[in-house]
């Protein structure tokens, strides 16, 4: 009895503890958000001084919005950049659109790359293979085809690439856009995971072998920041994420992360409903309180802060109803995702699949 009760003691003290860290983070987030996002910052470098960039584009199939998305990276207001568009086969749609934007901005140093270079199981990282290898400038930019930005987005980021920062990160976000999967998007990135658009220095991706080094990995852009070391930055604008394509069913985030990374399987105990339940337990076992009520009011509170940081990116486009829904299926859908790569091993990958566990 004696070693029960200081069991329960022991997962009482981790009850709370996990209340206390949870709720940092949420403060944190909220904070963070208020204080530099979508906000405008001092130039650090003169115009006319900013670094070259080479910007990758993995390309690979054509949704409604991959033109007017691909097109705002041709009207950057940036002094010396390049565009570099990959795309891994000849017959793929997504050649005419590359093709029809380098005949509209002939003056745009744009060059369209077909065949990609099989190094790995990651489809991106063969995709870019051979702009990679021929990008002239000391940054790198890496952006998936679904972004889309404003003429001063690389201003932005280059400003954040400072003497000892060897990676900027551009925080993922959803545009708006119709339809119900895209709230549950938009929910999910700007409340609990905002976790793909990366600058990098090109001499430290490098030396940590060149994107040959990720392609074993489909979550790339995680290992790149894990191996390059420096410290890296946050741009103040997000990545806005803007396919034309998607769908509830294409929601798989947590599967790729897990797949990846497979510590995250312990994820669900920062979630939502999990943790209220814990932390509802402990509150119960030291203190009486009813578990049941702990956790309608943990989860409330939860929901509020939650509402609050999306806010803080802008007023959302969809109802307090619709937030209300998609927070309760995204929370709802954790212990779904985090079970499911076990029996699965493949993930789809825009027009494609990759099996994960090679």
């Amino acid at each position: 009895m004696a070693l029960l009760d200081l069991a329960m003691q022991g997962l009482s003290i981790f009850g709370f503890i996990l209340f206390f860290v949870l709720w940092l983070m949420h403060f944190m987030s909220i904070i963070y958000v208020r204080l530099h996002l979508n906000k405008k910052t001092n130039d650090k470098q003169p115009y006319s001084k900013l670094t070259g960039v080479s910007l990758l584009k993995p390309l690979k199939g054509v949704d409604p919005n991959l033109i007017n998305n691909l097109e705002t990276f041709f009207e950057l207001d940036y002094p010396k950049y390049e565009i570099l568009m990959c795309v891994q086969d000849h017959d793929d749609p997504a050649v005419d659109v590359c093709k029809k934007l380098l005949g509209k901005y002939p003056n745009v140093d744009a060059r369209l790359f077909i065949g990609g270079k099989k190094v790995g199981i990651n489809p991106k990282i063969n995709n870019l293979m051979p702009g990679y290898e021929v990008a002239k400038y000391d940054l790198v930019w890496i952006c998936d085809s679904g972004i889309r930005v404003k003429q001063d987005t690389l201003t932005d980021m280059a400003n954040q690439m400072t003497e000892n920062v060897g990676l900027v990160h551009g925080l993922p976000y959803v545009a708006d856009r119709q339809g119900f999967a895209a709230t549950l998007e938009q929910v999910y990135f700007g409340t609990s995971h905002p976790r793909m658009s990366c600058l990098m220095r090109k001499d430290v991706l490098d030396q940590a072998g060149g994107l040959i080094a990720f392609a074993q990995y489909i979550a790339e852009d995680y290992f790149m920041a894990k191996a390059i070391g420096w410290k890296f930055s946050m741009a103040t604008q997000v990545a806005m994420q803007n396919s034309g394509s998607y769908s509830i069913a294409q929601f798989q985030w947590a599967k790729l992360r897990i797949n990846m990374l497979p510590a995250t399987i312990c994820e669900p105990i920062s979630e939502c409903f999990v943790a209220s339940l814990i932390i509802g337990w402990a509150a119960h076992h030291m203190f009486h309180w009813d578990i049941m009520v702990f956790f309608m009011c943990h989860c409330l509170a939860w929901f509020i802060a939650d509402y609050i940081q999306l806010r803080g990116g802008g007023a959302p486009a969809f109802s307090k109803l619709d937030y209300a829904v998609a927070w309760f299926i995204r929370e709802s859908m954790t212990s779904r995702s985090s079970c499911q790569p076990s029996g699965t091993p493949t993930i789809s990958w825009r027009t494609g699949q990759e099996v994960l566990d090679v």
